[in-house]
């Protein structure tokens, strides 16, 4: 299949936009059942934007960061992330926070 150019690929979208909903072939695609929404996941892709910075850490801190070696300025943006949603607890935690601290300890709520 050949790849579309912006160009195609907006037509294609506009034209599938103004379509009624009647006209829509849902016949392959099954309903889901209210058991399938019920244990349904909400926010489990989300990830959040990322910023490079520039950070100056005590050298053991660092030591400790890189000692399991790949991943350690990932290991340092959880510990932070866990830090702020600690501290977040004090009040009630956003939803996104919420979301985040299920992700970052993969206990996942389900949607009711």
């Amino acid at each position: 299949m050949k790849k579309l150019t912006a160009k195609q690929r907006r037509k294609e979208l506009d034209a599938l936009a103004a379509l009624p909903d009647h006209k829509i072939d849902l016949s392959d695609i099954p309903e889901l059942t209210d058991e399938q929404l019920r244990r349904g996941i909400r926010g489990h892709l989300y990830r959040p934007i990322k910023r490079p910075v520039t950070m100056r850490l005590d050298a053991d801190v660092l030591e400790w960061l890189k000692r399991d070696g790949r991943g350690y300025q990932t290991k340092a943006n959880r510990l932070l992330r866990s830090e702020m949603l600690r501290s977040i607890g004090a009040g009630k935690p956003s939803q996104r926070a919420m979301t985040e601290m299920e992700r970052m300890t993969g206990k996942r709520r389900r949607v009711r």
